[in-house]
């Protein structure tokens, strides 16, 4: 049968652009979504241990972005179901070479391609449509005292975000610029 999963590496080392090979018939598709065989084939060290979903109301909503720090260190596998939305990356991790790069995907509900954000990553999003809706697997449970973020604007990593943000929380507004974080 072949592989399920294309795996593509980004310019954040450890994130992954994920694309489901879709089985085709007259009846419509089927595809994977995760395999721990394929995802370990590739490198990728990840199960999961928690499913979420994130509803958003109106197009240009931001979320982000969000991390857990040390001892709750999280991967997630990130898709959109309803909509779409531009999907974020940030590396945290002073000793990698794309420490403070970000990458940045536009995730369809319509060709399932899936973003695996790293451990040591800050994850965000901005929907690009009314009614979208986020699906995401993570290998940690959630923490909250070690729920991180970093500013979404912050300067030095100058996020590129497709539209001016409509909505956005006061707590993600007010996360602490790169140079003032640590996953510790």
């Amino acid at each position: 049968m072949g592989p399920s999963l294309r795996f593509t590496p980004t310019s954040v080392v450890g994130a992954v652009l994920i694309d489901p090979i879709l089985r085709e018939d007259d009846r419509g598709h089927f595809s994977r979504a995760w395999c721990i065989r394929e995802f370990a084939e590739h490198g990728i060290d990840f199960v999961p241990v928690q499913a979420n979903t994130g509803f958003s109301f109106r197009k240009g909503t931001l979320r982000g972005l969000h991390f857990q720090a040390e001892p709750a260190l999280e991967a997630k596998l990130v898709c959109c179901t309803q909509g779409s939305l531009f999907d974020v990356v940030v590396d945290l991790r002073p000793q990698s070479p794309s420490y403070g790069k970000w990458y940045g995907i536009e995730l369809l509900a319509e060709n399932y391609q899936m973003l695996f954000v790293p451990e040591g990553c800050a994850h965000g999003y901005q929907t690009m449509e009314d009614g979208t809706n986020l699906y995401y697997m993570t290998s940690q449970f959630f923490t909250p005292s070690a729920a991180r973020g970093v500013r979404f604007d912050d300067p030095a990593v100058e996020i590129r975000w497709p539209l001016v943000p409509t909505a956005m929380s006061e707590q993600d507004r007010k996360w602490p610029l790169l140079s003032e974080t640590s996953l510790l």
